[in-house]
């Protein structure tokens, strides 16, 4: 009977676990999916199915990316403990940075869409610390976990991975180089692909939009996605409030409520403080425009609060700069 030492035993049982995760990996992807995938992208993209198959055989599984989307941060933390993570000095002053080197931008994107610029550099600010946190998962291997082993949103991230494949040969992105969110948002702003195909802006004119590497056409794309799903100029977005009286539901995206003397719509947010008690807030329009960003009330709540935040501070160090001798 052959005998081996505990080093080569060691080895032995190590070799084993990777055949069997590999397996088990393995076995979560329906190659049959793959296959009908890869002929209707073809078909409905208009590309190369040759060219098709040589990106998806080359995307891997990821666990990972499965127990992240089990565990996104807005379901996760109270109202208080969410807010921690971005209304943070560091966040409030770098988006003052971010406003100052790109004013004229800024100045100019604001104007035309009547997004306000605070607004604009506190979604950027949010979403990946303006530009410093952009993902580190290869966005084809994300959408195509999602796509064939996440049931619950299959459709829609199949129909990203189509798309991500329809970007790459339109924008000359590089399929099998792009890093994202676990989820396959890409760039400053985060963009999936079907928005950024639907909503990102040459800003330059050059003929080149790149939401990964300029931050201008970034900041164009940002206020067109609120815009376009109907901003308005001027418009509320949240306003403290007193404990409502009368029971109703709260924490609802879309405005459902009416005020009495304006006849404007509103949905009443309850988020949990750290002593236990509660803050009210109403939200208007372009709460729920927000919204359509990241269909969060907590997402909304912490890019309101970062803009007034960065507001506030540029225009003190204004003054600031303004009364010095």
């Amino acid at each position: 009977m052959k005998t081996y030492s505990n080093k080569k035993r060691a080895k032995i049982y190590l070799l084993l676990i990777l055949l069997l995760t590999a397996c088990r990996l393995f076995a979560q992807i329906d190659l049959k999916q793959v296959d009908t995938f890869i002929e209707n992208t073809a078909t409905e993209k208009d590309l190369d199915p040759k060219w098709v198959r040589s990106i998806i055989s080359q995307a891997k599984h990821q666990q990972s990316i499965i127990n992240a989307m089990s565990k996104p941060a807005e379901k996760t933390l109270k109202w208080f403990e969410y807010r921690k993570i971005f209304m943070t000095d560091k966040r409030t002053q770098e988006g003052v940075e971010f406003w100052q080197k790109h004013q004229e931008v800024l100045d100019q994107v604001s104007a035309e869409t009547g997004v306000p610029s605070e607004v604009i550099v506190a979604i950027i600010g949010v979403e990946t610390f303006y530009g410093r946190i952009m993902g580190s998962h290869k966005v084809l291997d994300a959408l195509y976990t999602l796509a064939f082993d996440y049931p619950k949103r299959s459709k829609f991230f199949t129909s990203e991975l189509k798309h991500f494949l329809a970007l790459a040969q339109e924008s000359h992105i590089d399929p099998l180089v792009a890093k994202g969110s676990y989820a396959g948002a890409m760039g400053f702003g985060q963009f999936m692909p079907s928005s950024y195909r639907a909503y990102a802006v040459d800003f330059e004119a050059d003929n080149k939009i790149d939401l990964l590497n300029n931050p201008q056409d970034a900041i164009a794309s940002v206020a067109n996605y609120l815009k376009a799903h109907k901003w308005q100029n001027g418009g509320e977005i949240l306003r403290v409030i007193e404990k409502p009286s009368s029971k109703m539901k709260f924490n609802q995206l879309k405005p459902h409520l009416t005020e009495s003397t304006t006849q404007r719509k509103y949905t009443v947010l309850k988020l949990d403080m750290e002593n236990g008690e509660q803050v009210y807030w109403q939200g208007f329009q372009n709460f729920y425009v927000i919204s359509r960003y990241n269909h969060s009330h907590m997402y909304v709540s912490a890019v309101f609060q970062l803009s007034q935040a960065i507001k506030s501070l540029k225009q003190k160090n204004q003054t600031n700069t303004e009364a010095s001798p």
